[in-house]
């Protein structure tokens, strides 16, 4: 008789986990480093996480500044409603956290920009607020390649998971063989 072992805590799953993308905004995007890259990735992870049916969450920050969100991301974001802030943290977001926890929502992917603005501040609160935190940091950037980097280094340093969309893609596909991992893998071709 096969032992079933237990699964690691910290591989997402797809009844507990919600995507967030930060202030991917046009008026800022092009001037963080590798916006191309950002925009590729976050587009695979909205289309990914559409094809599993798993809650999508989008920011924009001071929106009549920063402009909308980049439109490609836009056309695959149509029918969910924009959360505009002020704040840098989503924690600022009125009853965003207890909306995420009143929708079961344990584990939070994150992709956006700035990564040592919105970004940390975002995942440190969501990680002291009892979530865990995964940052895809091939969807994330910053304006200088320092900061990015000096981000990513803190928020891991502090528990918070740093990974690429590619892998969060495949952890909560689980197996591979089914409709659903064709769709994602013709995805991230």
């Amino acid at each position: 008789m096969e032992t079933l072992l237990e699964r690691n805590k910290k591989i997402l799953t797809r009844d507990r986990t919600a995507l967030l993308l930060i202030d991917i905004q046009e008026n800022i995007l092009a001037v963080m480093n590798e916006p191309e890259q950002v925009i590729r990735n976050s587009l695979n992870l909205i289309k990914g996480f559409k094809v599993l049916n798993i809650p999508i969450f989008y920011t924009e920050q001071y929106p009549k500044g920063l402009g909308p969100t980049a439109s490609p991301l836009l056309k695959e974001l149509e029918g969910l409603s924009v959360i505009q802030k002020m704040s840098f943290s989503c924690s600022g977001v009125p009853n965003f956290f207890t909306r995420l926890i009143d929708n079961n929502v344990s584990q939070v992917v994150i992709a956006g920009i700035e990564s040592h603005i919105c970004v940390q501040q975002t995942a440190l609160d969501l990680l002291a607020s009892g979530f865990q935190v995964d940052v895809a940091a091939d969807a994330t950037s910053s304006r200088k390649e320092t900061d990015y980097k000096f981000a990513l280094k803190r928020m891991r340093t502090h528990g918070i998971e740093i990974t690429t969309s590619e892998a969060i893609l495949f952890e909560l596909l689980t197996v591979a063989g089914t409709d659903e991992f064709k769709e994602i893998s013709n995805i991230i071709k």
